[in-house]
């Protein structure tokens, strides 16, 4: 099988090293493999968007020397050909299949309202008797797909039960965006990725995408291959997250750190020994030596 592969940042913050590790580890199963590795930059959430947070990326990306063969080329380039925002058509277009399947159904609820009543957050299901109507009937509501009670996908090996992890998740979102869920699936679909790398607590998210995608009769992202990695955590035990401030490369940078950080996490993360490791190549050759 062609190895396909993504690295999916999100312009909603600045990258932090638990996102340079995903993208390095990304490129050096990709490259080993001789494949085609594509730059999706996740901005469909249109709300959280911002230049600073773009021009971040291609800045980071840089300065970790990974390179990609598809995609844009820098910020105005993306801009112009490749933001998620040219592809709201397309979105729709797969939500519309799912609707008319009978797989959709309208919720008007808060999230304060869900989180008083299922302090675990899995929605639990208060509006799943609706029908989506004709027209704009939806208009000013959010979309949940009907995930059936004991749903279990496998996940590398894992039994993932989604109606427990994710309940009727939102595909498009009171605001009329796309959910994430949604946008990754098609995305990945239409780009052809036959890789997906990403963190352990995305398990969830995977299986939620495998789900939609058999819904709708495609069956070439079962066949996808998935590597979910340990994730990066902070001083805390905590995983690194933007939402909860967690330092930027940007910050790190600016207090004298090299790049030889986030190789030498990467490279824990796949069994090398991380010493002597101060460049992408030193960690590609490294890497190559073991299997």
């Amino acid at each position: 099988m062609m190895i396909r592969s993504r690295i999916a940042p999100t312009p909603s913050g600045l990258l932090h090293l638990g996102n340079a590790v995903n993208f390095v580890l990304t490129w050096l199963m990709v490259r080993k493999a001789g494949g085609t590795l594509r730059l999706r930059i996740d901005d469909a959430d249109c709300l959280r968007t911002r230049p600073e947070y773009l021009e971040d990326i291609f800045r980071q990306l840089d300065w970790l020397e990974i390179s990609w063969d598809e995609g844009p080329s820098g910020p105005d380039d993306f801009r112009r050909r490749f933001s998620q925002q040219l592809r709201l058509e397309r979105y729709r277009e797969f939500l519309a299949e799912l609707r008319r399947l009978g797989h959709l159904y309208p919720c008007s609820c808060s999230r304060r309202m869900i989180r008083s009543l299922a302090p675990e957050g899995v929605y639990p299901g208060f509006c799943r008797e609706r029908s989506v109507g004709s027209g704009a009937s939806w208009v000013g509501q959010a979309l949940r797909v009907r995930v059936p009670q004991g749903s279990v996908l496998r996940v590398e090996g894992q039994e993932v039960p989604l109606c427990k992890a994710m309940g009727d998740f939102v595909l498009w979102r009171k605001e009329d965006l796309p959910a994430y869920q949604l946008v990754s699936l098609v995305d990945d679909l239409d780009d052809r990725i036959t890789l997906i790398v990403r963190g352990q607590d995305l398990f969830p998210s995977t299986a939620a995408q495998l789900f939609l995608a058999k819904l709708h009769g495609n069956n070439f992202f079962a066949d996808a291959v998935f590597c979910h990695h340990p994730l990066v955590c902070g001083e805390d035990g905590r995983k690194l997250s933007k939402s909860d401030g967690a330092l930027s490369l940007a910050t790190l940078r600016e207090g004298g750190c090299s790049r030889a950080l986030v190789y030498g996490a990467v490279a824990r993360q796949v069994g090398v020994d991380p010493v002597g490791i101060a460049t992408l190549d030193d960690l590609r050759r490294r890497y190559c030596e073991i299997s």
